[in-house]
């Protein structure tokens, strides 16, 4: 395995624009590491003349991009996840450098993000379109699939892999040119990828990587610009929206995979052990910083105490706080000190008001932004945790009677990305996965994410698709083509 220098010196620092590139100005800001506050890169401060450049490049090779046969670009994509799988050690590492999670977790991202790259390399060539007489008698109907156009894809910090690579698979698939604008507290995973699908042979302007402090000027620049032709972002609910509303002037097409505030619901017939270690990875996984983590726990009241009881143990057993490159670290430091005040305050204003943790519930103090993973009982129907997204390590358990009450339960929230339910009964697993309020659902599962599925949410959780045979409808246009 390569060392901590030999991985960060093989990562760009400049913008990736057909190869790094200085930002306009030169300025740069520093990358830290969340274990210890040191900063571990400088890299380029994106200016908007650099976004307009980035798109240039990419308006330039779009129809070239889109006229190459869906062939190669599939194999180009498969070339690429060759290389991350190869050299996934180096990746796990950098994430976990400027990210903070476990190294088990940033190994399992890397394996999860790759994946995107084989998948749809072998969707490229699926794409298809309809050809059929018209019911009149009056001519015949072709259908027909084509690129969007050049896209813009920012990206969160959670998984600095993983959320780059399920927009830039299928945009690439389809045919679109692409500039990715990553979080700019882990800019460092992504300008790594843009140099390796560079080296498998993607042509030069096809994806471009904007790194920068200044998300909305950069963005604002592009946005207001008619050669972009799709959005695509994955972050909070109220940037999305603010997306959305700058986005209508141009008519983008959008994508959006926001917030969330996953149930966790476990009913009386369920196999509690099944159900305690599915709640720790739906709750642990990623150390809690995922919109996917489960983040209110509704347990019926006949195995509260069971269930309660196992998942502290569980907790206790299995969870060992630390620097994210110790190898006996389960749960890694928080991404900054911002997120480890607000995860504070929110279980502070659940103790407050009554509740109890079980296990945890305090910030070690000392370097780093670390935060132990915590179960709280007996909490307040006004909790702050219990309506919003908590993003850490904290599990909230709160007791429900009957079916139709646990049911009003997880779904008393603005948000609906995913749901989670652990029960023995088939019939009652289907008819709450129909009536929950979201865009998945796992049964019986703790993780439920999967290339090969359509990831996305409903209500203030978004709209679109990522992943599965939809996630590439989102880069195309249909066609309609009137024949004699």
């Amino acid at each position: 395995m390569a060392s901590v220098t030999e991985v960060l010196e093989s990562v760009p620092k400049k913008l990736w624009i057909g190869g790094p590139v200085d930002a306009a100005g030169g300025g740069t800001f520093a990358v830290h590491n969340p274990a210890n506050g040191d900063v571990i890169a400088e890299v380029a401060d994106g200016a908007p003349e650099d976004a307009i450049r980035a798109l240039d490049a990419a308006a330039a090779v779009q129809e070239e991009w889109a006229a190459t046969s869906s062939r190669e670009r599939g194999e180009i994509l498969r070339a690429v996840f060759e290389q991350v799988t190869a050299r996934s050690e180096e990746f796990a590492l950098l994430m976990t450098l400027e990210m903070g999670k476990a190294l088990p977790e940033s190994r399992n991202e890397v394996r999860y993000g790759a994946e995107f790259f084989r998948w749809f390399s072998e969707e490229a060539v699926r794409v298809s379109g309809r050809y059929l007489h018209a019911p009149s008698g009056t001519g015949r109907i072709m259908v027909h699939k084509q690129p969007v156009g050049p896209c813009l894809a920012i990206t969160p910090w959670n998984f600095p892999l993983a959320m780059g690579t399920r927009k830039i698979g299928p945009a690439l698939a389809a045919g679109c040119t692409m500039i990715v604008k990553p979080a700019s507290a882990t800019p460092l995973t992504m300008l790594l990828l843009a140099k390796l699908c560079s080296e498998a042979g993607l042509p030069d302007g096809v994806l471009s990587v904007l790194t920068s402090r200044r998300s909305g000027a950069v963005t604002q620049a592009l946005i207001d610009d008619s050669r972009l032709r799709k959005l695509t972002f994955t972050g909070s609910t109220e940037v999305g929206r603010t997306l959305v509303e700058k986005s209508a002037g141009g008519l983008l097409r959008t994508s959006m995979e926001l917030g969330g505030n996953a149930p966790f619901v476990v009913f009386d017939d369920a196999d509690i052990d099944a159900a305690v270690e599915g709640a720790m990875l739906a709750k642990l996984r990623n150390g809690g910083e995922a919109c996917t983590a489960a983040n209110r726990f509704h347990v019926q009241r006949g195995v509260l105490a069971e269930f309660t009881d196992k998942f502290v143990a569980a907790v206790n057993e299995k969870v060992r706080l630390g620097p994210g490159t110790d190898p006996d670290t389960t749960l890694g430091p928080l991404i900054n000190e911002e997120q480890l005040t607000t995860v504070s305050e929110l279980v502070d204003d659940a103790v407050s008001g009554g509740a109890t943790a079980r296990v945890g519930g305090k910030a070690p103090g000392g370097p780093g932004w670390f935060y132990p993973a915590t179960v709280l009982t007996d909490l307040p129907a006004n909790a702050r945790i219990l309506r919003e997204e908590v993003f850490g390590p904290v599990a909230p358990i709160v007791a429900f009677d009957t079916e139709e009450e646990g049911l009003a339960a997880a779904n008393d929230t603005e948000y609906g990305l995913v749901s989670y339910v652990y029960t023995r009964d088939l019939d009652r697993a289907l008819r709450v996965a129909e009536g929950l309020e979201t865009g998945m659902v796992g049964v019986n599962r703790g993780v439920i994410s999967d290339p090969a599925a359509p990831f996305g949410g409903v209500k203030a959780s978004g709209f679109g698709r990522e992943g599965g045979t939809e996630g590439i409808e989102e880069y195309l246009s249909t066609k309609y083509i009137a024949m004699q």
